[in-house]
């Protein structure tokens, strides 16, 4: 009886860490690039972006909500966090689609979200992708001949998490389309990223 236990447990873990051999790699990105509809909807677009949610990061108040960070009294930005497969996308990758959907050279925001919820920022969580985003402003910067004034910030160095907006704001791009390409076509997104990156920003 002994050596069936033992049997039924070495092959359930051999089992189990099959398994967690087979199992897709996943990591984290979060960039905030003003308004977190527009980013969402850029990232969602991307092979080998696994899930995406809206919401805000770099506060100090817990669970804030969209109207208190809109409100510019919560020290939050929208932001949009990005779970990817590094097998299928590189982070270098996911930067370059960030700068091309953002306008980084405005200290006041993104094109007409003018607030500071709106600032530009890159959230980074290991060493590795710190030291990418900074190689990939430093480009950027030089490119653009512009000054980047988006922050590269370590995760590590905040007190609070990374908060998902309201359910409805997620996706907010496809679950209330008309409403988005009202918001998209007044507030000149394609014509200013078209000014700033010319064919990059397609």
């Amino acid at each position: 009886m002994l050596k069936r236990l033992l049997f039924v447990l070495f092959a359930t873990l051999g089992l189990s860490a099959s398994a967690m051999a087979a199992a897709p790699q996943r990591e984290t990105a979060v960039f905030a690039g003003g308004c977190f509809w527009s980013m969402q909807k850029a990232f969602d677009h991307v092979q080998g972006v696994v899930s995406t949610r809206a919401g805000f990061m770099g506060g100090n108040v817990k669970n804030p909500s969209y109207e208190d960070v809109t409100g510019e009294g919560t020290g939050h930005l929208e932001a949009v966090e990005v779970v990817f497969d590094p097998s299928k996308i590189s982070y270098d990758t996911l930067l370059d689609t960030y700068w091309h959907h953002t306008d980084p050279t405005d200290p006041r925001g993104v094109i007409c979200d003018l607030a500071p919820s709106y600032h530009t920022a890159i959230f980074t969580f290991n060493d590795g992708q710190f030291a990418a985003a900074n190689a990939s402003k430093a480009k950027v910067q030089a490119f653009l001949k512009k000054t980047v004034v988006t922050q590269v910030i370590k995760a590590s160095s905040l007190k609070l998490p990374f908060y998902p907006a309201e359910d409805y704001h997620q996706h907010y791009w496809k679950t209330h389309a008309a409403q988005y390409d009202g918001y998209a076509l007044g507030c000149g997104r394609a014509v200013a990223l078209h000014k700033l990156w010319g064919k990059l920003a397609d």
